[in-house]
């Protein structure tokens, strides 16, 4: 039998981290004098740390000097480390864990596709590392989602081909990214919005054993 990859997300689909960036995103804005709203953070799914701050800059209109630029980086990777230090299991997604524990006890390969540079301590803290075979994050990639290089990097670490790669994704750029490494997308989230993906579900609590059964056997 073919062997079928499954790829996830981090922010959005495991975990809900995307309040803790806000909140670093926004205490930088305001250090910088402007406000930075929950709509315009809708801008900063599945983007990189260096690709959010560009757009940051750009919603204040605030230039900075490269020294600035990567200071500013650091600043608000701090600012989120300390948000993050007491994450723990509570902090899962709904239904989350009885989905790979289903894989994991079919035995099929599961990675995960991140931009986050802190997907590895993250796992660790809402004790999720070991269900995980291959970690791809943004320590290891170079070009961002929509770009599919960090999905095709993890197919690569678990030995399947794109084609029989299913990536569960909360970001249109990640949808995007699945899709053009020729793989399958769920998208997790609104359908309306993620309407590239291949499947559509509100979360982990509308997606039944019987549906991994028909991607596992697809």
């Amino acid at each position: 039998m073919t062997k079928t990859g499954f790829i996830f997300d981090l922010d959005g689909v495991i975990v809900d981290t995307a309040k803790y960036h806000y909140l670093a995103w926004k205490n930088l804005a305001e250090e910088l004098g402007f406000e930075f709203t929950k709509e315009q953070n809708e801008l900063f799914k599945g983007v990189s740390r260096k690709r959010c701050l560009e757009i940051l800059l750009d919603i204040g209109k605030v230039s900075a000097t490269q020294t600035q630029f990567d200071t500013w980086m650091v600043e608000k990777n701090v600012d989120y480390l300390k948000y993050i230090e007491n994450m723990d299991a509570s902090e899962i997604l709904p239904d989350v864990p009885k989905v790979l524990e289903f894989l994991k006890k079919k035995a099929q390969p599961i990675a995960l596709g991140s931009a986050s540079k802190n997907a590895r301590p993250i796992l660790e803290k809402v004790a999720l590392l070991p269900y995980f075979d291959a970690i791809v994050d943004g320590n290891n990639v170079t070009k961002a989602k929509p770009d599919p290089e960090v999905f095709l990097i993890a197919a690569e670490k678990l030995g399947v081909s794109p084609e029989n790669c299913i990536v569960f994704e909360d970001a249109v750029a990640g949808i995007q990214a699945a899709n053009a490494g020729g793989m399958i997308s769920v998208g997790i989230g609104d359908a309306s919005v993620l309407s590239e993906a291949t499947y559509n579900f509100n979360d982990f609590t509308s997606l039944d054993i019987p549906f991994l059964e028909k991607l596992m056997n697809n």
